[in-house]
C-alpha cells in the first residue's frame, strides 16, 4: 500500500512540473502521448484507491459535469479598479504627483495590461484553495472549480519559500487561437459567433459545468502577489518568486528606474502587442516598493500608486445603414448607429451608440455616410467622424425622434440635460421591464435564478405588471413558462423569499428613483432611517443632507408625489420588504460626528473600509481630499508627506486611530 500510495505522489509531482513545462514555460518535455499515458495511470490508481484522493491532484483539471452553483465570498483586500490614461502628458502628471509624495527614490512597474476576466487566487500550504471574481470588487463568485480546469494556474506550488497564506491577482485569458478555434467550431454547429475574446473568456470561467470550462482551454497570467508575509518589499521582485514557484508571470514585465524608461516601454509595446497570442489594452505602471504603495494609498476607487496607460483606441470606417433608438428604466433614450459589420480591435462591429441629439448634431451625420468608428477605452463603440469626402447620393440628415419608439408619448428633455426622456414610466413596457431588471439585481434585492428572459416571460404572460408583484407569483406559473423546470422555479422562489430581508438601503436602491445609486441610498438611509421620513421630506431638508444636491432631492420630492410610486412602496412593505433601518443599525446610530467631514491617511490596525463605516454610523461624512472644509484627520503609519503638510497648512486638526475611536466612544 506504501508504495501505491508513494506512485500515485510521484506521478502528481511528476504531472505538475511537465504540466508547468508545457502551458507556462512553452518547453515541454513529453509528448503529448506521454503526458496522457501518465496521466491515465494516476487516474486509475486514484480510483482504485479513494483514500489517497487530493483535490489538487492533475487529475482535477479535466472538471466535472456537476453543476455549480457559485457563492459570493468576500475579498480579504478590495480588488479595486485602476484609474486610466491616455496621453504622455496624463502620465507625466501621475509620475509628477509621485514624485512630490515619495521624491526621487522609487522605481515603476511596467505590466502589459491583459485584457481577459480578472480573478483572485489564494494559496495556503502551496495548495490552491480558493478562486474568486472581481464581483464588485467587495466580493465575487467562488469559481475553484472551473479554475482548476485552467493548466497554466498551478495547483500545487514548486520549490520552498512561499508564504504559508498570500493572495495572488491576474487574468484570466482566451488565446486569440482558441478563440478562432471555437467561433470555426459554432461557424461549422450553425451557431451564432462569438463577438471577441475578453467577454468569451468572462463567459466561459462563468459556465455552469467546470467540465465545458476544461474544453475552452482558458489561460491565466498572474501579476500581484497581497499577503502579511511576502518575500520581498519589492513588487517586482516578489513576481520572480511567484515564477519560481510555478505561476504564469508574464517575462515581458520590466523595472523601470525613470519615467523615460517607462514611456519607451509604451513606445515598444504600443505595435508589439499585436504579435502577443492573447489580447491586450495598454500597459500598468506601479510603483515597485510595497512600503510605497502604502505610502501613497488608494482613492475610493483606485490605488494612487499605480495606473492604467491605454493604448489609443484603433479606428474603422463602415457605413451608417440605420439609426434605432433604445428606451431605458429611467425613459433615457438612446440613439444607436446601426452599422455595416466591420472588424475593430478584435471584435465584429455592427452597432453603435450616438449617446443624444446633440451628438447626432455635432456628428451632422446623414443616412449611408462613411463613419469612424473607435472604441471607447477599447470596450464601446462609438462614432467618432464623418468622412466628408465620401458623402455621395447619401439619404435624409439624421434627426431625432420626437415620440418615444415603444409607446408613442412625446419625449421630454430636462434643461440642462442632454437625454430625451419618455415620460411614460407606468405604461412604456422597456421601462417597467427596467425596473424590475434593477430591482432584482446583484446590488439590489439580488434575486437569483430571474434573469432577463424570464422576466420577459412574466410580463408577456400578464403574471407580473410591476416589482411588486414578484412576491405574488407562484410556483405553478413559473413552471408554467417555456423551458422552466420544477428545480429553477423553486429556486428563483427561494430567492424572491430570501430578497425580504435585504436591508433597508439596498431597497432605496432597488426602487430605481432616478439618481438614487448605491451611495446615495445608504446617505438617505442612515438620514432617514424608515420610508415614511424620507417620504415626508422637503427639498431644504434633503439638500441639506451630505451628498444629496438639489437635482437628487428635486427627484426624491417628485417621486414621492406620484401616487403610483406611493401604492407600488405599499405593496412592497406589505409584501415584507425592508423599509426601515433594524434595530441594531439603529442602536448603532450616533450623532457623535454630525457635521464633520473626517479625512482617513495612512495604514491602520483595521480596514479602511470599517473607519468609513465607524465616521458613517456616527453621523460624519468621508471623504478622500484635505480642504478648508475638513473637521479632522485620522492619521496612520505612513501618511504621506504633501498631505500632512497640506493639513499643517490649513491648520486641519490630526488625530490617531486610538483617538478617534476613544472620541466616538465618548
Amino acid at each position: 500500500m506504501e508504495n501505491i500510495k508513494e506512485r500515485i505522489n510521484n506521478l502528481r509531482t511528476e504531472l505538475h512540473r511537465h504540466n508547468y513545462l508545457y502551458y507556462v514555460e512553452n518547453q515541454p518535455e513529453l509528448t503529448d502521448y506521454e503526458f496522457d499515458k501518465h496521466l491515465d495511470e494516476l487516474a486509475r490508481l486514484e480510483a482504485l484507491h479513494p483514500e489517497f484522493a487530493d483535490p489538487n491532484s492533475p487529475t482535477q483539471r479535466v472538471g466535472s459535469d456537476i453543476s455549480n452553483k457559485f457563492e459570493q465570498v468576500a475579498h480579504t483586500y478590495r480588488m479595486l479598479s485602476l484609474a486610466n490614461t491616455y496621453s504622455e502628458a496624463e502620465l507625466r502628471d501621475f509620475h509628477q504627483r509621485i514624485v512630490k509624495e515619495l521624491g526621487d527614490d522609487f522605481a515603476y512597474v511596467c505590466e502589459l495590461k491583459f485584457d481577459g476576466s480578472s480573478i483572485s487566487l489564494t494559496y495556503e500550504q502551496g495548495q490552491l484553495v480558493r478562486a474568486v471574481t472581481r464581483g464588485d470588487g467587495e466580493k465575487g463568485d467562488d469559481v475553484t472549480a472551473n479554475v482548476k480546469t485552467i493548466r497554466s494556474v498551478p495547483l500545487s506550488l514548486n520549490g520552498t519559500g512561499y508564504p504559508p497564506k498570500f493572495e495572488i491577482r491576474g487574468e484570466i485569458l482566451l488565446p486569440f487561437a482558441e478563440f478562432d478555434k471555437l467561433n470555426k467550431q459554432r461557424e461549422e454547429a450553425g451557431e451564432e459567433l462569438y463577438a471577441n475574446v475578453r467577454n468569451t473568456a468572462a463567459g466561459s470561467l462563468k459556465l455552469i459545468n467546470s467540465s465545458e470550462v476544461a474544453k475552452r482551454n482558458l489561460d491565466a497570467y498572474l501579476y500581484y502577489m497581497l499577503g502579511e508575509e511576502l518575500p520581498t518589499d519589492s513588487h517586482y521582485a516578489n513576481l520572480q518568486k511567484a515564477a519560481e514557484w510555478g505561476f504564469k508571470i508574464s517575462k515581458d514585465t520590466q523595472l523601470c528606474h525613470s519615467i523615460d524608461e517607462v514611456l519607451t516601454y509604451l513606445e515598444h509595446w504600443n505595435t508589439a502587442r499585436n504579435e502577443l497570442p492573447v489580447a491586450t489594452d495598454g500597459v500598468v505602471i506601479k510603483v515597485d516598493s510595497l512600503a510605497k504603495q502604502r505610502q501613497l494609498g488608494f482613492t475610493a476607487k483606485s490605488p494612487r500608486w499605480a495606473i492604467a496607460y491605454k493604448f489609443k483606441a484603433e479606428q474603422v470606417s463602415t457605413r451608417l445603414n440605420s439609426v434605432t433608438y433604445q428606451v431605458g428604466r429611467t425613459g433615457a433614450v438612446t440613439p444607436v448607429a446601426n452599422l455595416e459589420p466591420v472588424l475593430l480591435a478584435g471584435t465584429t462591429v455592427k452597432r453603435a451608440s450616438l449617446h443624444n441629439a446633440d451628438i447626432i448634431n455635432q456628428l451632422d451625420l446623414h443616412m449611408g455616410d462613411q463613419v469612424y468608428v473607435e472604441k471607447g477605452g477599447e470596450i464601446i463603440p462609438k462614432i467618432v467622424g464623418v468622412d466628408v469626402d465620401a458623402r455621395i447620393l447619401v439619404g435624409d440628415k439624421v434627426s431625432f425622434i420626437q415620440h418615444c419608439p415603444e409607446c408613442h408619448t412625446p419625449l421630454v428633455r430636462i434643461e440642462g440635460e442632454a437625454a430625451h426622456y419618455c415620460p411614460n414610466a407606468a405604461q412604456c413596457p422597456p421601462q417597467i421591464k427596467g425596473r424590475i431588471e434593477h430591482f432584482i439585481s446583484r446590488r439590489a434585492m439580488n434575486i437569483e435564478n430571474l434573469g432577463p428572459e424570464t422576466v420577459d416571460a412574466l410580463l408577456k404572460n400578464g403574471m407580473i405588471a410591476d416589482m411588486s408583484d414578484l412576491y405574488r407569483v407562484t410556483r405553478e406559473q413559473l413552471i408554467s413558462l417555456e423551458r422552466m423546470g420544477e428545480k429553477s422555479a423553486d429556486n428563483i422562489l427561494a430567492s424572491i423569499e430570501q430578497s425580504r430581508a435585504v436591508p433597508y438601503e439596498r431597497v432605496l436602491f432597488g426602487l430605481g428613483i432616478r439618481y438614487v445609486g448605491e451611495t446615495v441610498a445608504k446617505r438617505l438611509a442612515n438620514a432617514f432611517p424608515d420610508i415614511n421620513s424620507l417620504k415626508a421630506a422637503r427639498m431644504d431638508t434633503l439638500v441639506a443632507t451630505d451628498d444629496i444636491g438639489g437635482r437628487i432631492a428635486e427627484s426624491i420630492v417628485t417621486y414621492f408625489q406620484n401616487e403610483e410610486n406611493i401604492a407600488l412602496v405599499e405593496r412592497l412593505q406589505k409584501a415584507g420588504l425592508q423599509f426601515a433601518l433594524d434595530a441594531q443599525q439603529l442602536a448603532e446610530k450616533t450623532e457623535l460626528l454630525k457635521g464633520c467631514t473626517v479625512v482617513i491617511s495612512g495604514t491602520f490596525s483595521m480596514a479602511r473600509d470599517e473607519l468609513k463605516k465607524l465616521i458613517e454610523k456616527n453621523g460624519g461624512k468621508n471623504t478622500s481630499s484635505i480642504s478648508k472644509n475638513t473637521t479632522f484627520i485620522i492619521v496612520g503609519d505612513n501618511m504621506g508627506p504633501s498631505k500632512k503638510e497640506k493639513a499643517e497648512k490649513l491648520g486641519v486638526e490630526m488625530i490617531s486611530e486610538e483617538e478617534f475611536m476613544n472620541r466616538i466612544s465618548e
